[in-house]
């Protein structure tokens, strides 16, 4: 089965496959706020399309990725729409996987951000279409970041962003001085852990393909995210990932996140 694929994110994309087009479809998303504003448009696709029944199938993003690779790799037909990542894009398109997709004048492909419709495509065809875009930055309090003597440069580095959690961490008070994701995954900490551990010149591997976690780079970066967790992360750190810290932001116990 080739899936047809939507995507609904700069690190997530939904797939349409061809059985789509039957009186019932089954899509597969994931747990965050964007996605409940696409589960919003349901009524709208109902109107145009009165003869298909959509079903929702929400889930964690660790479990929606490992569900819907192990879905298409074995061609199980099990959802017909899922959402997908630029990690699986190109890798599945490379593999036959997903058929290009087609739009009409209404769409304005042209309209996409550069960077992201690249991202989606395989030789200049795109595969999947963008719902949301993600990028890095880095949110703090102004009370808190102030309270503890300090004024956020405009490059901050690593080790300013060390201390200034320290500093704002407040065990008493329940305000962690920084929230980080410490679930594991690739769409959790490890696209995090990553570009923090590129920053301190590390590489997954060299030219000629061989590992590199054993290098001082990597050691400095990994030990930097694990003593900054302790001294200055919530509770139970190793168990959050989006959501969670989004609403410990919310809540007003992140100094920085």
């Amino acid at each position: 089965m080739k899936t047809l694929s939507l995507l609904l994110g700069a690190a997530s994309a939904a797939s349409l496959a061809s059985a789509a087009f039957a009186e019932e479809i089954t899509i597969a998303t994931v747990n965050n706020n964007d996605m409940i504003i696409m589960q919003g448009l349901t009524d709208e696709f109902t109107k145009a399309h009165p003869d298909i029944t959509v079903n929702w199938v929400t889930l964690e993003e660790n479990v929606l990725r490992e569900r819907v690779t192990t879905d298409i790799a074995t061609q199980g037909g099990q959802y017909d729409v899922m959402t997908i990542g630029t990690l699986e894009v190109p890798i599945w398109a490379s593999q036959g996987w997903l058929e290009p997709l087609e739009f009409d004048e209404s769409y304005d492909v042209d309209d996409l951000m550069p960077a992201i419709r690249g991202a989606l495509s395989v030789d200049g065809t795109l595969y999947a279409a963008p719902f949301y875009g993600e990028s890095a930055m880095t949110m703090y309090r102004t009370d808190l970041l102030e309270a503890a003597g300090f004024e956020m440069p405009e490059s901050p580095t690593w080790e300013f962003i060390g201390e200034a959690a320290r500093a704002m961490t407040d065990r008493d008070a329940d305000i962690n001085g920084i929230c980080l994701r410490g679930k594991a995954g690739w769409g959790e900490n490890m696209a995090f852990i990553t570009a923090l551990a590129n920053s301190y010149g590390a590489r997954w591997f060299d030219e000629n393909w061989q590992p590199q976690f054993d290098s001082p780079e990597w050691k400095a970066a990994l030990q930097f995210y694990i003593d900054l967790m302790k001294d200055a992360g919530p509770a139970g750190a190793s168990s959050n990932g989006f959501n969670e810290n989004l609403t410990l932001f919310q809540q007003g116990k992140c100094g920085m996140w």
